[in-house]
C-alpha cells in the first residue's frame, strides 16, 4: 500500500510548497514585477491583435533574419536579468563590512553570482553572437537562407528553453551556489543536495544542444552556399570569424555536453567520476570544463573582431588593411585557443613543465590578436574617419581591450598567477576582455546592422550617451578591482572584515550604476528611434556606405534576400559592384523556392522545458511523457514533406522593380 507521502513523491517528486521562496522578500517583489510586466505585454499583444502575426511571422519563422532578430531580443532581455544580479552583488559588497552583514545572506549571494556568470555567458553573449551571425552571414555570402532553415528555428527555441529553465529557478527552488563552472566536489550530491545544480545542468544541456546545432548549420552554410566567385579568400572578414567561431562551437560544445552528463550521473545514479572515492578525480572535471571553457572565450570574441573589421573599413572609407593577415590571424587564434586551457588552473599542481608550456602558448596567442589591433589602426591611418556610434564603440574597444590583453599576459606567467589567481584582479581582467571586447563589439554590430534589419538608423544622440556611460562605467567599476586584487583581496566573498577596503567597493558600485545608465540609454535609443523612424530612414538602402554584399539588398531585405544569385569578383563585393556600375536587372526572374514556416521547433522547446523541469524535481512520469512527446513530434515532422512554397516570378518582378530605385539611390 502506498502512503500519502509515497503518492505525493510519485506525483510531484521533490516539488513541495517549501520550494517556493515566499520567505525571500527580494524574490517575491521580483516575482510580482515579472507577473505584472508579463500581464502588460500579453495585454498589449491582445489589444493590438498581434497574436496571429506573432505566431505566423515570428514564432514559427524559419527566415534566418527573423530568427537572428529574435536571438538578439532574447539576449537583451537576459542582459537585464544578468545585470540586475551584478548590481545586487556590487551593492552588497559596497555595504557588507565589519558588523554590517549587508542585505544578501550568503546562500542567496552565492546563487546570484553563479546566475550572473551563467546568464551573461550562455544567455546574453552567446545568443547575441549567434543572432548577429544568423542575420548577417547568409546576406554576406549571397545565400537566401542558412543550409537547414528548420534546424535554425529549432536551435533558437532550445536556447530559449534553457533561458526559461534558468529563470524558473528564481521562483521555484533555487539556483546553483557553485560559481558559473560548478566545480566538484561543491557541485556533487554531498555538498549540493538540492535542485540548484540540477537547474544548472539541464539549462546548459538544453541550450548547448541549440548552440551546437546552430554551429553545424552555419558551417554548412558558409562552406556550401557561397555565391559564385566567392572563394574562401574573398569572404568578408566577419564571415571568416563566424566560420572559425562555429568550428570552435562544434569542437568544444560536445565536451561540455559530456562533462555535464558525467556530473549528472554522479548526482542521479551515484557514480564517482568527479569525486575522490572509487577512483574518481575532481581534476578531470576541471580539465574537461576548461577544454570547453577557454575556446568559449574565443567563440565570443572572434565575431566581435569581425564586427570591428567591418566597422573600421566602412567608417574609414578604406579597404581593410591586411585582409590576408587578418584571416590568418583568425585561424591561428582558433587553433591556439585549444592549447591554453590549463592556464586557468596553474595553481593545481600540474608541475613546472606543464605550466611553462601553457604559459608560453598563452603568450603566443596574444601575437595574432595584437596583429589585428595594428591592422585596424593602419586601416584608420589616412582614412576619412567618421566617428559615428559604431566607430566610437570600436575606438573604445581598442583602448579597453589592450589593457585587458596586457593583464592577461601578466596572468599567463605562472608565478604571477599563483599570487593573483584567486583575487579580484582576475575578475577585473575577465570583465576587461568580455565587456571591452565582446560587449562593445556586439553593441557596435547592433548599431551597424540595425538599419539593414529594420530600414532606419538608431538615434545617434542616445547611442553616444550609451557608449560614454558604458565606457566610463566600465573603467570606474573595474579599475578598483585591479587595485584590490593587487592588495590580495579574494574573490567570491559576500562580506569583508577590513573597513579600509570599503571605499574601493563603493567606487566599483558607482561604476556599475554608470553602466546601468548606459543600458537604459540604449533602451531609450530603441524607443526614440522607433518613434522617429521616418526621420532616421535612409532611402538609398545603403545607409552606411557598407562595403560587403549584405548592403546590395534593400533595407530590410525581402524574405528571399536575393532575387538572383550575385557573382563575386572581390572580397569587398558590394564596393566592387558599385565601381563596375552595377545595376539590378528588371527581367529574367524565376519563381523562388522558399521553406515554409513550422511550429515544430517551438513545440519541441516547450516540451524540453517540461522534460528538464521534471528531471530537476524527479517527476519521473512527466519526464517520460515529455520525452515520448518530443520523440513523436520529431518523427511526425520528418514525414511533413509539404514544407515549401513558391514566390511567383511576376511577384518577384514587381518587388524587385520597386527596390531597384531605392538601392541605386535614384528614388
Amino acid at each position: 500500500m502506498f502512503s500519502n507521502l509515497d503518492l505525493q513523491k510519485l506525483i510531484f517528486g521533490r516539488l513541495t510548497l517549501e520550494a517556493i521562496p515566499y520567505h525571500e522578500p527580494i524574490l517575491i517583489i521580483t516575482f510580482i514585477g515579472v507577473v505584472l510586466g508579463g500581464v502588460a505585454v500579453l495585454g498589449a499583444i491582445t489589444y493590438f491583435r498581434f497574436w496571429g502575426t506573432l505566431w505566423r511571422d515570428w514564432i514559427t519563422s524559419v527566415d534566418h533574419k527573423k530568427i537572428g532578430i529574435m536571438y538578439v531580443i532574447l539576449a537583451l532581455v537576459m542582459l537585464l536579468r544578468g545585470f540586475a544580479d551584478a548590481l545586487m552583488m556590487r551593492a552588497q559588497q559596497a555595504m557588507a563590512f565589519g558588523a554590517n552583514e549587508g542585505y544578501l545572506p550568503p546562500h542567496h549571494y552565492d546563487q546570484i553570482f553563479t546566475a550572473h556568470g551563467v546568464i551573461m555567458i550562455f544567455f546574453f553573449a552567446m545568443p547575441l553572437v549567434t543572432g548577429l551571425m544568423n542575420f548577417v552571414v547568409p546576406l554576406q555570402i549571397g545565400a537566401r537562407d542558412v543550409a537547414f532553415p528548420f534546424l535554425n528555428n529549432f536551435s533558437f527555441w532550445m536556447t530559449v528553453s534553457g533561458a526559461v529553465t534558468v529563470m524558473a529557478s528564481l521562483f521555484v527552488g533555487e539556483f546553483a551556489r557553485t560559481g558559473w563552472l560548478a566545480y566538484p566536489p561543491l557541485s556533487g550530491p554531498a555538498a549540493s543536495p538540492g535542485v540548484g545544480v540540477d537547474y544548472y545542468i539541464w539549462a546548459l544541456q538544453i541550450a548547448g544542444i541549440g548552440t551546437l546545432l546552430s554551429g553545424i548549420n552555419l558551417i554548412a552554410t558558409i562552406v556550401k552556399m557561397r555565391a559564385p566567385g566567392m572563394t574562401m579568400m574573398k569572404m568578408p572578414v566577419f564571415t571568416w570569424t563566424a566560420l572559425c567561431t562555429n568550428v570552435l562551437i562544434v569542437a568544444a560544445f560536445p565536451i561540455l555536453t559530456a562533462v555535464l552528463a558525467l556530473l549528472s550521473l554522479d548526482r542521479y545514479v551515484g557514480t564517482h567520476f568527479f569525486s575522490n572515492d572509487l577512483g574518481g578525480n575532481p581534476m578531470m572535471y576541471v580539465n574537461l570544463i576548461w577544454i570547453w571553457g577557454h575556446p568559449e572565450v574565443y567563440i565570443l570574441i572572434l565575431p566581435a573582431f569581425g564586427i570591428f573589421s567591418e566597422v573600421v573599413s566602412t567608417y574609414s572609407g578604406k579597404r581593410l588593411f591586411g585582409y590576408a593577415s587578418m584571416v590568418y590571424a583568425t585561424v591561428v587564434i582558433t587553433i591556439l585557443s585549444y592549447l591554453v586551457w590549463l592556464h586557468h588552473f596553474f595553481t593545481m599542481g600540474s608541475g613546472a613543465s606543464v605550466n611553462s608550456f601553457f604559459g608560453i602558448t598563452t603568450m603566443i596567442i596574444s601575437i595574432p590578436t595584437g596583429a589585428k589591433i595594428f591592422n585596424w589602426l593602419f586601416t584608420m591611418y589616412r582614412g576619412r574617419i567618421r566617428f559615428e556610434v559604431p566607430m566610437l564603440w570600436t575606438v573604445g574597444f581598442m583602448v579597453t581591450f589592450v589593457v585587458g590583453g596586457m593583464t592577461g599576459v601578466l596572468l599567463a606567467v605562472p608565478p604571477a598567477d599563483f599570487v593573483l589567481h584567486n583575487s579580484l584582479f582576475l575578475i577585473a581582467h575577465f570583465h576587461n576582455v568580455i565587456i571591452g571586447g565582446v560587449v562593445f563589439g556586439l553593441l557596435a554590430g547592433i548599431t551597424y546592422w540595425f538599419p539593414k534589419a529594420f530600414g532606419f538608423k538608431l538615434d545617434p544622440v542616445w547611442g553616444k550617451m550609451s557608449f560614454w556611460f558604458w565606457l566610463t562605467g566600465f573603467w570606474v567599476a573595474f579599475m578598483p578591482l585591479y587595485i584590490l586584487g593587487l592588495m590580495g583581496v579574494t574573490r567570491r566573498l559576500q562580506h569583508f572584515d577590513d573597513p579600509s577596503l570599503q571605499i574601493w567597493f563603493v567606487i566599483a558600485a558607482f561604476g556599475a550604476f554608470l553602466i546601468l545608465l548606459g543600458i537604459l540609454s540604449f533602451g531609450i535609443q530603441l524607443v526614440v528611434s522607433v518613434l522617429r523612424r521616418e526621420e532616421l530612414r535612409d532611402l538609398t538602402g545603403d545607409p552606411w556606405n557598407g562595403r560587403t554584399l549584405e548592403w546590395s539588398t534593400s533595407s530590410p531585405p525581402p524574405d528571399y534576400n536575393f532575387a538572383f544569385t550575385p557573382v563575386i569578383h572581390d572580397h569587398d563585393a558590394w564596393w566592387d559592384m558599385k565601381k563596375r556600375g552595377y545595376d539590378r536587372p528588371l527581367q529574367g526572374f524565376r519563381a523562388i523556392h522558399m521553406p515554409r514556416n513550422t511550429g515544430t521547433g517551438f513545440i519541441l522547446g516547450v516540451l524540453s522545458i517540461a522534460f528538464s523541469f521534471a528531471m530537476i524535481w524527479y517527476v519521473w512520469w512527466l519526464a517520460a511523457l515529455a520525452f515520448l512527446a518530443m520523440f513523436v513530434v520529431t518523427v511526425g515532422h520528418t514525414f511533413n514533406y509539404d514544407r515549401d512554397f513558391h514566390i511567383p516570378a511576376d511577384d518577384v518582378v514587381r518587388a524587385e522593380g520597386a527596390r531597384t530605385a531605392l538601392i541605386s539611390g535614384r528614388a
